[in-house]
């Protein structure tokens, strides 16, 4: 899987528009980033990568780009 298409699960899960995040993106920034979002974020990862995110790794994100290290 490709960082497009890792961004684009990303946006799903967050409720955002296409094309609209990278790796630098604070997430903070992002509108839809609350607990639902959070929520969506560790649904994906499970189905999608097999992985479980702890709340303390939650709290933890800053940027789209730390998602994208949990995706590794």
């Amino acid at each position: 899987m490709n960082i497009q298409e890792k961004l684009s699960l990303i946006e799903e899960a967050l409720d955002t528009e296409e094309n609209t995040l990278t790796p630098e993106t604070v997430l903070e920034d992002v509108d839809s980033w609350d607990s639902i979002a959070a929520l969506s974020l560790i649904a994906m990862m499970d189905d999608n990568f097999g992985k479980t995110l702890s709340g303390s790794e939650i709290k933890a994100l800053v940027t789209v780009g730390d998602i994208l290290a949990h995706m590794e």
